[in-house]
């Protein structure tokens, strides 16, 4: 395993030959740090591709102040620390890097201080406890590193309420109050799964089942399944994000489906999800923090979708709106500071940003360099899918239909 000592020095050496030479020529380069190989790949070329949207249309009308830009692209594969590292030190090694942009690289976000070591303006949007936890002690030492992502308490706690609020409303009939969570183990999923399962103790729920699978490839769940199927809950949570493990547990759970609600976390909302379970997906729920606000109530987020299919003649699952969105932050703070050489000015500037985006209303926190969850910031939303088609249930203010008790449950 790669050290933050040896990091730190590999990040120096870097910055020897780097800081001394930051005379950037009219094209700035924006890096992109993307899963292109392994699990996560869909993720990554969305990434990708997201961020090439934001930079054509910034030099279609002709830069800013005299600059315009050139995405390069480093791949993190699986997210092993190592892979993470080298595709940091490469990007980093460019002398005319303006800044970094990623949903996820890491599981564990030890790139933002490789970042801060040399005021890399920063942009991530996924895990955001890991980046709460490297920023919080000292975020006078973070200038340049801001998450679209806010804090994933929600995620641990909001899910308790929700389905509180569906029985109390009749619009669900809960045989029981039991719960089965299954995740598989890294940082994120398995911290929502920890944090879910406090909620719902706290709230009387009898957990009958905390399970963990390996990170990576699942083909069968059907020994988890089968357990449940011994003693069914009303609530059936999976909190693995990867489409393709989440399709194949939906398409396993309705051979033989349980008077459960079942709740998949993220997964569901990559196209590749729906493209592979069809039909068996109608009635699931999952929710999103920092996803795609579709709604009549921020018609931002529709507009980014249709200029993604427009160029790439595919739909977005959201990491492309995401990283269009943090170079679009990016390009805003440019503007203001003028030289994309002062990467703190610039990154002071994205740290004062106010703006509705295609995820909700962008602020951030000083303490934590999160953006602020909150009804009018940016809002835990809940989804089902219905008959194929994404419904945005929860919040009441941005709600695109009512949520439909499954086909499957009594």
């Amino acid at each position: 395993m790669i050290t933050r000592r040896v990091l730190m020095g590999a990040v120096s050496a870097v910055a020897l030959f780097s800081t001394s030479a930051l005379a950037y020529a009219d094209t700035v380069k924006l890096g992109v740090l993307a899963p292109l190989t392994g699990p996560a790949a869909a993720d990554g070329q969305e990434m990708v591709n997201g961020a090439k949207l934001a930079v054509d249309e910034l030099n279609a009308a002709g830069g800013i102040a005299g600059h315009t830009f050139e995405v390069v692209v480093a791949d993190v594969g699986d997210g092993n620390p190592d892979k993470v590292a080298t595709a940091v030190e490469r990007l980093l090694g460019d002398h005319d890097m303006g800044g970094v942009f990623t949903n996820y690289a890491s599981s564990t976000n030890f790139e933002i201080e490789m970042m801060a070591e040399q005021d890399m303006v920063y942009m991530i949007a996924a895990n955001s406890q890991q980046t709460h936890d490297i920023i919080a002690p000292n975020p006078e030492n973070f200038p340049t590193v801001w998450s679209l992502t806010p804090s994933y308490d929600g995620y641990n706690t909001e899910i308790v309420p929700v389905i509180k609020e569906l029985s109390d409303q009749g619009k669900i009939k809960l045989p029981n109050k039991k719960v089965a969570i299954i995740s598989s183990d890294n940082p994120y999923s398995k911290g929502i799964a920890e944090g879910m399962a406090k909620a719902f103790g706290a709230d009387g729920w009898e957990i009958t089942q905390n399970d963990l699978v390996p990170f990576g490839e699942v083909s069968d769940w059907r020994a988890f399944l089968g357990k449940v199927r011994k003693d069914p809950p009303a609530l059936l949570i999976n909190t693995d994000y990867l489409s393709a493990n989440a399709a194949t547990f939906m398409t396993q759970f309705m051979e033989n489906p349980t008077d459960s609600l079942v709740f998949i976390q993220y997964a569901p909302s990559v196209p590749e999800f729906l493209k592979l379970t069809k039909e068996k997906s109608s009635g699931v729920v999952y929710n999103m923090l920092g996803g795609l606000l579709l709604s009549p109530n921020n018609p931002r987020a529709q507009a980014v979708l249709d200029k993604y299919k427009a160029k790439y003649n595919i739909e977005s699952g959201g990491a492309g709106a995401l990283t269009y969105e943090e170079v679009m932050i990016y390009a805003d703070a440019l503007t203001k500071v003028g030289d994309p050489t002062k990467r703190k000015e610039i990154g002071e500037q994205i740290g004062k940003t106010d703006k509705q985006t295609s995820i909700g209303r962008i602020t951030f926190d000083p303490a934590t360099h999160l953006s602020v969850q909150n009804t009018d910031g940016v809002p835990l939303q809940f989804y089902q899918i219905q008959d194929g088609k994404r419904v945005l249930f929860y919040p009441g203010k941005y709600a695109t239909g009512d949520f439909v008790q499954p086909a499957w449950m009594k």
